[in-house]
């Protein structure tokens, strides 16, 4: 799918920064506990330097979470080996940190810039996974049998050392053209046989295009990018990873999984009944998973087929268990996107809870008694990240409200032409419409009239308003 650009003009966030209440720095008292963790934090006595980690992000990141290592396994399998930043060696249990990370929740990203869970000192520099300097990780190493299942879990704080930042372009050219050294190169291999044991327990990955706002010379251009082979291939060792720690968790009686309700079964019935009209093939017996693999985002049907298969994955939270004060057990472990139980762990630097997570997983591990610092905030974890997940997602549609609302006002009254996506549901309280996309620019939005889901169709624009950051249409 070919990227979709249009360059705009100069755009101002700070309003938008303003709406949501993001802070604009850090505390004294927290850059100065920062500065001396940073600079007095020793490293872990065990020792992975020996190890070959890699990491894999955006080109311009510097808050680097995770490091990878793959290798097969004498006999047959893969070894993943996973360094995950050790974000809470460098955060004192009731310091000035820990107590402004529970005032941000996570870091929020916004096209100028971001506004970082921890202080720069640590989440760019002494606590992320840069190359060329030994590191304090937890190391998960997880064995694989020949079909992808796991067979060996370890967990372990340990020094490593990254041998390059890599960047997701440069990793796909390097598989691509076949240059890519070993464990780089297992990462497509492995990776499809994780998606496919993934579809075969019912997990449900949607490969949507995104929206994303980016610097440009003259100001600023939006831009729909589908996301890269590696990218996908990448997030199965992740969601792996995770999964693996939902085990050691619920297998120890305490813990925080993120939960998901699995799909309705009368949502699946009307989404099958969505893809013979719009031209998806849905074998009998296929899981949601199987089907949404062989659809083409890039293509105006199959867009509209993953915009209504989106509509399953609703409910997503976080729920904590042995501890009092929380359900125990739980009544639901599952998430029904990965269609197993599942924690967040492997992006401590940016997200608050993966720190918690984390600790509780290598004190189970080691048979240790988990921390009273982690033990006492987990019933306050689902709330506070509800809370931030919500900011979050205010900071990312906003953000893309005002940049289309920016791109099309003047231009009024103009016919562009677009795919629908969406159709809402007849209701004698609001006209019939729905959401569509536009080519050019890479616009998605509301529109007005009836509406033929995965046409293309002619629509008018009728406001463009950057103050309230609106953007409408309706069917010409």
């Amino acid at each position: 799918m070919p990227i979709k650009r249009m360059v705009a003009p100069q755009i101002d966030f700070s309003g938008l920064r303003r709406e949501l209440g993001l802070p604009d720095e850090f505390p004294e008292a927290v850059l100065a506990e920062a500065g001396v963790a940073a600079r007095d934090t020793p490293l872990p006595e065990v020792d992975r330097t020996d190890v070959e980690f890699v990491t894999i992000d955006p080109a311009t990141s510097r808050d680097l979470d995770q490091a990878m290592h793959l290798s097969r396994r004498a006999g047959g399998g893969f070894r993943v080996r996973y360094a995950i930043a050790d974000v809470a060696s460098y955060v004192r249990p009731g310091g000035p940190i820990e107590a402004e990370s529970w005032v941000r929740g996570q870091t929020i990203y916004l096209p100028d810039g971001r506004v970082p869970l921890h202080p720069p000192v640590l989440s760019e520099d002494a606590v992320s996974l840069l190359p060329g300097g030994d590191r304090a990780a937890v190391v998960w190493t997880i064995d694989l049998d020949a079909a992808g299942e796991t067979v060996a879990v370890e967990v372990e704080r340990a020094r490593v050392r990254s041998r390059a930042k890599l960047d997701y372009a440069g990793v796909q050219r390097q598989i691509d053209a076949g240059a890519a050294p070993e464990s780089l190169a297992l990462l497509p291999e492995i990776g499809a046989l994780l998606a496919g044991r993934a579809a075969d327990r019912g997990a449900v990955n949607l490969p949507l295009p995104s929206q994303e706002v980016e610097r440009d010379a003259g100001g600023w251009r939006l831009v729909l990018r589908a996301p890269l082979p590696i990218e996908e291939h990448n997030a199965q060792i992740s969601l792996l990873t995770g999964m693996a720690a939902a085990k050691i968790m619920l297998d120890g009686g305490i813990g925080l999984l993120r939960t998901m309700p699995a799909p309705r079964p009368e949502a699946v019935a009307k989404l099958r009944a969505a893809a013979e009209p719009l031209g998806i093939r849905w074998p009998d017996g296929a899981t949601v998973g199987a089907v949404v693999g062989t659809v083409d985002p890039g293509d105006p049907r199959g867009a509209a087929f993953l915009g209504q298969a989106a509509e399953l994955l609703r409910g997503a939270g976080y729920t904590a268990f042995g501890v009092p004060g929380v359900e125990d057990p739980p009544a639901d472990v599952g998430h029904g996107g990965v269609g197993a139980p599942y924690s967040h762990v492997t992006a401590p630097l940016r997200r608050l809870a993966d720190r918690y997570a984390t600790e509780i997983c290598l004190s189970l591990y080691a048979g240790s008694p988990v921390p009273e610092w982690t033990r006492e905030v987990l019933p306050r974890l689902p709330k506070a990240m509800s809370a931030t997940d919500r900011v979050a997602s205010a900071a990312d549609r906003g953000a893309i409200d005002l940049a289309e609302a920016v791109l099309l006002q003047g231009r009024v009254g103009e016919v562009f032409e677009a795919a629908v996506l969406d159709r809402d549901e007849p209701s004698a309280k609001r006209q019939p419409g729905g959401m569509i996309a536009l080519d050019e620019p890479a616009v998605r939005a509301k529109c007005l009239g009836d509406l033929p889901l995965g046409q293309r169709i002619g629509v008018r624009l009728t406001a463009a308003d950057p103050a309230s950051r609106t953007v409408r249409f309706e069917r010409a």
